[in-house]
């Protein structure tokens, strides 16, 4: 017989989101297209074109001002890829007037695979957004492509760093995906990278997240051989963690250049802290990358309801988060949805 499902306390008394494992949601992860320019063989199989409908930039704004309003305080624009959508920077500028319900500015990010941002980096920053990261799997052209599968994408996405570090988006960070023989080779070289391109380089352990069936245990490079293959280049110091949600793993090197994150989910997962939620391309909340069951917020908004209404529904579905992903484990079902049409 199936459990009851949770209930939520009341949002009018409750002005931060909390779910019944007791951990406050402050971060927002907004999916604005699930189209892609770039194809790469962890991520995609199919068709660069969008698979879910999406919606106006208007209606975003909607959607997130709730989410605001119920304590949300970090936004990050993500896709598919984000700078393909027309009304961006409009969104951006928009973003960047809410006020959190401690009065306070939103955190505004955008992840990026950056082909297109070396001429979108400055109106990005004019229009209030904080900081930016790239999505970049290779320090050498020829292996970055192969993993694209996009000619010239290389020089594009290094010229999109440095305009995003000239305008003022810092810290920048680099987001690498491992997979073990793909670009394992390239752990050493991006340590490097961090330190004479003054960028944040965060390494991730591969999820089970992608269109085809790629995903095996053994494909998935672990936090401690990075640490380990890193230390023996160069020396590495822990840094501390800045929040308890903190995601990555944090070290730089003895001469305080440079910093390296690594994202763990697999090997030392971070359920337990987790304070994020996702919203789809096409209004829906995902509480976690691996829900089985998503939640049509932008249907119901479409249908009529009021903000009230839509405030405690997102309520309840927040209350409702899961207690951590399965991943590895027997019981362990892949996400309806691969990562490109979820939002990273």
């Amino acid at each position: 017989m199936a459990s009851a499902s949770p209930i939520a306390p009341s949002p009018t008394s409750a002005r931060r989101l909390i779910d019944s494992h007791g951990r406050v949601i402050h971060d927002l992860r907004v999916s604005i297209t699930d189209r892609c320019n770039y194809k790469c063989v962890y991520c995609r199989t199919g068709e660069l074109g969008a698979q879910y409908p999406e919606l106006g930039i208007e209606e975003y704004l909607r959607l997130i001002k709730l989410f605001v309003n119920l304590g949300i305080e970090k936004v990050r624009i993500t896709g598919g890829e984000p700078l393909l959508r027309r009304g961006l920077i409009e969104l951006i500028e928009q973003l960047a007037q809410l006020r959190t319900l401690a009065g306070e500015p939103l955190d505004l990010a955008l992840t990026t695979n950056g082909h297109l941002l070396d001429n979108l980096a400055a109106p990005l920053k004019a229009a209030g957004l904080n900081r930016v990261t790239v999505s970049m799997d290779a320090v050498d052209a020829p292996t970055f492509e192969r993993i694209t599968r996009v000619p010239g994408s290389f020089k594009n996405v290094l010229a999109g760093i440095r305009a995003a570090r000239a305008a003022g988006l810092a810290p920048v960070k680099i987001n690498c995906v491992l997979l073990r023989g793909f670009n394992d080779n390239q752990i050493e070289g991006f340590a490097h990278f961090a330190r004479e391109e003054d960028v944040v380089v965060r390494f991730i352990e591969f999820m089970p997240l992608e269109e085809g069936r790629l995903w095996t245990p053994e494909i998935v490079v672990p936090l401690a051989e990075i640490v380990a293959r890193i230390g023996r280049a160069m020396p590495l110091v822990p840094l501390p963690p800045r929040e308890p949600s903190e995601t990555a793993r944090r070290y730089t090197f003895p001469d305080g250049v440079g910093e390296i994150g690594i994202i763990a989910p697999v090997s030392q997962a971070f359920c337990g802290a987790c304070s994020r939620v996702r919203l789809t391309s096409d209004g829906k909340i995902r509480t976690c990358l691996f829900s089985q069951v998503e939640h049509d917020l932008y249907g119901r908004m479409r249908a009529g309801e009021d903000e009230t209404a839509l405030s405690n529904y997102i309520v309840q579905t927040i209350y409702g988060k899961e207690a951590r992903h399965h991943i590895g484990e027997p019981e362990f079902l892949k996400p309806s949805r691969s990562m490109v049409h979820i939002g990273g």
